[in-house]
């Protein structure tokens, strides 16, 4: 069994902000246990050549609580698939991939997106659908382009040892049926010859970490049925909350961190994480989005919480945020280029009163947007009075603010 490292102690400083407003955080402060609350605040100082460092503060923060993080890891997967891609040789990550289905429980055959520029599937467009409105079916297609012992081997090699994905999501599928990955091939622009095949598989590796809390809520619905029991996530994906932090500053920042924690990315690669992160749905030309749905703030749940005003221009949050059986997480990294503020917040909140899980019946209106939203503006008005020894030059992101740039006039 592997037991991740003792979490670093618990600082004041986020308690002591939160309770300065009681009205927006003392109800959830006041549940902590119920709301299995985790937070993780970092300052950027940058010195006087823009080099950043980092200083990270902690709210109940624990490596060993487990909490499902839904969608939040399809930034790992993004990044391993873009690593992969290059490992193969391939530059041009607008590739066409064809996906193939062997068994009646596998995911569907894939031959074509109509959303993309040229019709076709790639691992470029399932990046995009990924960050910019949270795809759940880009998610899988990578995940079977990796594989999950590729991924968590990576991962692990890489010194994020505090995470395991092997599942898919949003279909259901039992561990049985997720463990068996889709065939694919890879072809020339043209489509007609085949530059990498890859066969069936199935993970042989198995993960397991010594988690308290596995076995949560006190019913389960199964088929539109009520199991009276706790719901079981044994075998669901896990990845600690300082660990995806980690990985979303390897992701930005990564001539800060040691070289064996960096993701094996070229410069077009990086312009198109830091293009799908940053931009609004309404924004994007290819998936092209109904704004009515898709509004602003669809995934950027720090800052904005569950409004759908449009957000400013010149305040990007860079991140992947994940809401699944009442959990609700964002990791972000917030910039605001007028006032030069940058911060990174990740969190995790639970809001499922009456302890029945997959029943879709959550407290995400009432509380988790709320809280997520109001702590970003409270960390966010902390860091425009925080003293700083040198200005933040935030030239590498500043583009961000305005589209088409790299990434969107090639495709």
């Amino acid at each position: 069994m592997m037991k991740p490292p003792a979490a670093p102690k618990d600082t004041t400083l986020l308690d002591s902000l939160m309770r300065t407003q009681p009205g927006k955080f003392g109800a959830v402060l006041n549940n902590l246990a119920k709301n299995r609350l985790q937070i993780l605040y970092t300052q950027i100082e940058r010195d006087k050549r823009n080099r950043p460092t980092f200083r990270s503060f902690s709210f109940h923060l624990d490596p060993h609580e487990y909490f499902y993080p839904a969608s939040t890891t399809k930034l790992p997967t993004a990044l391993l698939a873009l690593e992969k891609m290059n490992r193969l040789g391939f530059k041009n990550k607008y590739l066409p991939m064809r996906i193939d289905s062997t068994r009646p429980d596998q995911s569907s055959a894939v031959t074509h997106d109509s959303s993309s520029a040229d019709g076709n599937a790639s691992v470029a467009h399932y990046v995009k659908k990924i960050f910019l409105v949270s795809d759940n079916d880009a998610h899988n297609r990578l995940l079977e382009f990796i594989t999950p012992d590729t991924l968590n081997a990576a991962l692990h090699r890489k010194g994020y040892t505090e995470a395991k994905i092997n599942r898919r999501l949003g279909i259901g599928a039992t561990p049985e049926q997720d463990s068996y990955m889709n065939p694919l091939a890879i072809y020339d622009p043209s489509g007609k010859r085949v530059l990498y095949s890859q066969k069936a598989s199935s993970p042989q590796m198995k993960y397991e970490f010594a988690l308290n809390g596995l076995k949560q809520g006190v019913g389960v619905m199964r088929r539109g049925v009520l199991v009276n029991e706790p719901i079981d996530f044994t075998p669901s994906n896990y990845i600690s909350l300082e660990t995806l932090q980690r990985i979303l500053r390897a992701a930005l920042f990564p001539e800060a961190i040691p070289a064996n924690e960096r993701f094996g990315l070229t410069p077009e690669d990086y312009d198109l994480v830091y293009s799908s992160m940053a931009k609004f749905p309404r924004e994007s030309r290819f998936p092209k989005y109904d704004t009515t749905e898709y509004y602003d703030r669809y995934v950027k749940f720090a800052m904005f919480g569950n409004s759908k005003e449009p957000m400013p221009k010149h305040i990007r949050v860079f991140n992947k945020v994940g809401d699944a059986y009442g959990y609700m997480l964002e990791n972000a990294y917030v910039v605001d280029f007028k006032k030069n503020i940058e911060f990174f917040v990740s969190a995790v909140i639970l809001a499922n009163d009456d302890g029945i899980f997959n029943d879709e019946k959550y407290d995400y209106e009432t509380v988790s947007f709320p809280f997520l939203g109001n702590l970003g503006q409270l960390l966010y008005k902390y860091e425009s009075e925080r003293k700083r020894a040198n200005k933040p030059n935030l030239a590498k992101f500043a583009k961000y603010q305005s589209f088409p740039p790299l990434s969107e006039q090639k495709r």
